[in-house]
């Protein structure tokens, strides 16, 4: 059954991405801003999301009567259940940004262990500060997040040497090994030199990351968030970080953008990335793929791939 025959895309460039259309299947233009552009609202059927922004969705959203599908360019869809009707199926593009956000994860860890951070300041200044950081080899790594991209930071890591421990929402052995609750993430946490959040932001993991699994940190320990602002408690983190005994590398904040005047910027041991995880050019032709193969299936009568929410698909 096919519950999809239109659609809309957010530019030009991702409408001549999945061009030619398949047979049966129209598509349109819309930022979610302005009005659409080759067809009215009456006869949208699914929307994909522009990238990154997330100014007037649910105004634009508003306006569509018939939707019957919502298509992220996000792995994240937090925030999207809630701006459109209980019945709309919601799909994300889980899969096209592990590359890039993995890779991250692993520079935010070595720029800080190796001090690179200071040796930008340093050298904006003249300065020549030869010391002894301490580096990634041997750490002791604490991945919480086992998905898509938890995997692809853990697979980076190995040829580091680092001693590794994973967690999950639940404690299971999978096809490498163990992976721990996170009703154990306390105690895991005082064991930890490194602390890396790749989990999914809901209910369960708001503030998943509070002030006592912080506290539970060894002295020096280093705290890493390439998930979800509101994963980890900024607040506590930022008392930890000002304080000097915890370091961080944020790619992701709570709120965001991060304001003007906010501690975190001017501390000398935190570096601040905004929100540019899987943001590379290696997104542009894995985000067509991912859309033609998307208007593809719809065009078939096939149910979407990377559906979080099933709505009509149920």
């Amino acid at each position: 059954m096919r519950l999809v025959r239109t659609l809309t895309l957010p530019t030009e460039d991702l409408l001549e991405a999945v061009s030619p259309l398949p047979e049966g299947i129209r598509a349109g233009v819309w930022d979610l801003v302005g009005e659409p552009k080759g067809l009215d609202y009456a006869e949208i059927d699914a929307v994909v999301l522009p990238y990154a922004t997330r100014g007037s969705w649910q105004q634009g959203l508003e306006r569509v009567p018939n939707l019957v599908l919502l298509q992220a360019q996000s792995t994240g869809y937090d925030g999207l259940p809630e701006v459109v009707g209980s019945g709309v199926a919601i799909a994300t593009a889980a899969g096209v940004h592990v590359a890039g956000t993995a890779e991250l994860a692993v520079a935010l860890i070595l720029a800080s262990l190796r001090g690179v951070d200071d040796a930008v300041r340093n050298a904006a200044n003249g300065v020549w500060d030869s010391r002894r950081y301490p580096g990634l080899a041997d750490r002791r790594v604490l991945l919480v997040g086992v998905g898509g991209i938890g995997t692809a930071i853990a697979q980076r890591l190995a040829p580091f040497e680092v001693e590794l421990t994973r967690v999950g929402s639940r404690a299971r052995t999978d096809e490498t090994g163990p992976v721990h609750g996170t009703d154990e993430l306390v105690t895991l946490a005082a064991d930890a030199e490194v602390l890396v959040v790749i989990t999914p932001l809901s209910e369960d993991t708001h503030h998943l990351i509070n002030r006592e699994v912080l506290a539970a940190l060894p002295d020096g320990a280093l705290v890493v968030n390439v998930a979800r602002g509101p994963v980890v408690d900024t607040a506590a983190l930022t008392d930890e970080v000002l304080s000097g005994r915890l370091h961080a590398a944020l790619d992701v904040v709570d709120p965001e953008p991060l304001p003007a005047g906010h501690p975190l910027w001017g501390a000398p041991n935190a570096i601040i990335t905004p929100h540019v995880g899987g943001n590379t050019e290696a997104f542009v032709p894995r985000i067509h793929k991912l859309l033609k193969e998307q208007v593809g299936r719809l065009a078939r009568g096939d149910e979407p791939v990377n559906l979080v929410r099933r709505g009509p698909w149920a």
